[in-house]
């Protein structure tokens, strides 16, 4: 047996682990739909931009922080989906999970394409989000 395992025992002798109990990483308060939607508001701002542009090194910028801000919009919702929702929430709206599914699609595929319907497609989803977030809440 290594010496940190044995110092860890000795420790739990000492004072024996006790199991701490919460639904997320950190209060409740700091988690909130905005973050998702302002992202997902630049994807389809520099979608409008790319597609209003002629200049070959513009357009090839704006695909390339499109999809870091398509990623963090798929990053803020999987946050708000594993660490805020209970599955209270769930049960009194059933359709949480098929509306996380569809928003995290729709920001996988502002990946891949300039088409602004799919930026609005997905802040209308991440819209529909906010308005059960904050039913949450009350």
């Amino acid at each position: 047996m290594r010496i940190i395992d044995r110092a860890l025992q000795a420790a739990d002798r000492i004072a024996p682990p006790h199991p701490v109990r919460a639904h997320c990483d950190l209060p409740c308060g700091v988690y909130d739909p905005a973050q998702a939607r302002i992202e997902a508001q630049s994807v389809k701002a520099i979608m409008e931009k790319h597609n209003a542009s002629d200049d070959h090194n513009f357009r090839e910028r704006a695909i390339m922080i499109k999809e870091e801000r398509a990623d963090l919009v798929k990053h803020h919702l999987w946050v708000l989906w594993t660490d805020y929702f209970k599955p209270e929430h769930l049960e009194k709206h059933p359709q949480l999970h098929e509306l996380f599914w569809k928003a995290t699609k729709s920001a996988g595929e502002s990946k891949k394409t300039t088409d602004e319907a799919v930026g609005q497609r997905l802040l209308d989803e991440i819209e529909q989000i906010d308005k059960i977030f904050w039913e949450t809440k009350k």
